[in-house]
């Protein structure tokens, strides 16, 4: 249906908008409207898919984990989680750098987003680490590339996204365990690039935490890790849902943050409340217009012509894969997370299933491969944020990038080629 030229429409008025700065969302709904009567469907139809793309009980999820990620942001959970990490790896050369990667994964575990990673932990640990003498690119990238383990580590709400662009067909709880060893991963080889680095550069070490403070630290931090146990583990049990499950961790962030913590005021909720409602709409507009576009997606057949196109170029596992790797790292240079997940899965999934790869193992190297995006120039979102709260130019972090990109890099390939650091926690379950 529409011939070579609805394709061209669809996918080519696309991009076209994007290059002319229409926003992703609206330059989906605008291309798919176009496609739509140029096919011969009316407006209504499409409009139908709209509203069906965003009627779905899992979806309910993503507001309420990005309300327990702020309420925990603002409620002392992140201060909490930095104290943390300094009793585990502050003593050592480069200490402040790992503390950074290692609150990110704490944190990661809780907000599910990059930027709400580097905004909160960066907030801390930028000014303190140029204040010990880091470089500020340096310490920029270190807040930038590990804040991309919480679009990885359980909760994602990314992951989410991906289980919705499956079409249902991946369970979200096995993704959420999938993401477990790679999101640790990539916070251990960021550890090791990162005292590498310290010890050529001659950056300070901490010192030593004594028992007394670490046990206190140790004791002050566990109730808001245990969010993570509350998701995770609820879900994981079939104790509930992970809609339910964001629902209660915003009571239990809200019950921790304003009475355990007592940091959370109420002159703060309703600022915070505008902000997760403007994140939430965002995505929900962007979920709503994707699915009239993927739907097109399929009335043309454009998955599995891309499916015939990768297998008519190598019928190789390991060749196709290091493509789809490619031109991800390349897509996510020039457009945010969300949009990517929704586009491409519908294209890129069928492709997998034909070489035989997991759909739940390639979601997670899906995950990681943008995360890698959102700190690549030109356009990444986490880049950007993190170059405003260290007040550096992004060409200069941009320049100091590259071993980070590298690290991350061999980190996604052994995750793409070795399938069991992201399936072995979920078979144990399921």
């Amino acid at each position: 249906m529409g011939g070579a030229v609805g394709p061209i429409i669809l996918i080519g008025g696309l991009f076209l908008m994007i290059l002319i700065n229409v926003p992703v969302a609206y330059a989906l709904g605008l291309a798919s409207l176009a496609t739509a009567l140029y096919i011969g469907i009316p407006a209504e139809a499409m409009m139908l898919k709209v509203s069906d793309g965003v009627d779905n009980f899992a979806l309910l999820a993503i507001p309420f984990f990005v309300l327990a990620g702020a309420i925990m942001a603002q409620g002392g959970i992140a201060v909490r989680l930095v104290n943390l990490a300094n009793v585990f790896v502050g003593f050592i050369r480069g200490g402040l750098a790992m503390v950074n990667i290692l609150a990110s994964m704490f944190f990661g575990g809780i907000s599910g987003s990059s930027v709400a990673d580097t905004s909160s932990i960066g907030s801390i640990m930028i000014p303190m680490m140029k204040r010990q003498g880091y470089d500020d690119a340096f310490s920029v990238n270190v807040t930038i590339t590990s804040s991309t383990q919480g679009i990885i580590i359980p909760p994602s709400h990314n992951a989410i996204i991906y289980a919705y662009a499956a079409g249902g067909t991946v369970s979200i709880a096995q993704l959420f365990l999938a993401g477990i060893v790679p999101g640790v991963m990539v916070g251990v080889a960021l550890m090791i690039l990162t005292y590498i680095l310290s010890v050529r550069r001659g950056y300070p070490k901490g010192e030593l935490v004594p028992l007394g403070e670490a046990v206190r630290t140790m004791a002050g931090a566990l109730l808001g890790l245990f969010t993570v146990v509350i998701i995770v583990g609820g879900v994981i049990g079939g104790i509930f849902t992970a809609t339910e499950s964001a629902a209660i961790a915003v009571i239990y962030a809200f019950l921790v943050a304003a009475f355990a913590y007592r940091e959370l005021r109420w002159r703060e909720m309703p600022g915070m409340m505008v902000e997760v409602t403007k994140t939430v709409a965002m995505v929900m507009i962007l979920i709503g217009f994707a699915s009239s576009f993927a739907y097109l997606m399929t009335l043309m057949q454009i998955p599995a012509k891309v499916t015939g196109f990768f297998l008519t170029i190598s019928d190789n596992r390991i060749v196709i894969l290091l493509l789809i790797n490619l031109m991800l790292l390349v897509l996510g240079m020039f457009m945010d997370m969300a949009p990517l997940i929704l586009i491409c899965t519908p294209i890129l999934l069928p492709v997998m299933k034909a070489i035989g790869v997991d759909p739940v193992h390639f979601g997670i190297v899906m995950l990681l491969n943008l995360g890698i995006g959102l700190v690549t120039p030109p356009v990444g979102t986490t880049l950007f944020v993190g170059c405003a709260i260290g007040k550096v130019r992004v060409d200069e972090v941009a320049r100091a990038l590259w071993p980070f990109w590298l690290t991350m890099f061999i980190v996604l390939m052994l995750v793409t080629y070795i399938p069991a650091l992201s399936l072995a926690i979920p078979q144990m379950f399921y």
